[in-house]
């Protein structure tokens, strides 16, 4: 792949990322379907297991950002090590344990940490209790689905992508 067809694809992550989030909201689960649809994987678990990961896991905004999570398990999708070789003979979890702290040091560069709380008091100023009515409905009036949380799941996705295609994980699988 050269340079110029790299590009369009960063771009396209970034665009699916953003898309998926502003339409059907969901962090971890659109971050996960921009980089499967990107890569032209196709593993439904994957998608479905992302399902209580935003919002910092279950809303609660004090674990992990979804966009971050998402990222993190497409990456494993491509090098974990597989069941049916438990025993990991070849190493594979080292593959992506390294290809995830690569990600984890991106995503604190950019958003200045991976926890969904601190993420949020970057982008919005302050982080919102998602659980709380009154709160997520001042959280959606500051734009989280309009551009907020669009944008940081399209960069998440565009920096997952920039590890796989660093650590030449595509085809490791």
């Amino acid at each position: 792949m050269d340079e110029e067809q790299r590009t369009k694809l960063f771009d396209e992550a970034y665009r699916l990322g953003f898309e998926y989030e502003k339409s059907y909201k969901g962090c971890a689960q659109c971050t996960v379907a921009a980089l499967q649809d990107c890569l032209n994987l196709q593993e439904h678990s994957i998608f479905k297991a992302a399902s209580g990961l935003s919002g910092g896991c279950g809303l609660t905004i004090e674990g992990l950002c979804g966009g971050f999570t998402g990222g993190a398990l497409v990456i494993g999708q491509l090098c974990g090590r597989e069941r049916s070789d438990f025993a990991d003979r070849a190493g594979r979890r080292h593959t992506a344990y390294d290809a995830v702290e690569r990600l984890v040091r991106l995503f604190q560069k950019e958003f200045g940490s991976i926890v969904c709380s601190e993420v949020q008091k970057g982008v919005f100023g302050r982080s919102y209790n998602l659980r709380d009515p009154a709160d997520f409905r001042t959280f959606e009036a500051d734009g989280a689905h309009v551009s907020k949380c669009p944008d940081v799941v399209g960069r998440a996705a565009r920096l997952a992508l920039k590890v796989i295609f660093e650590a030449k994980l595509l085809g490791a699988g």
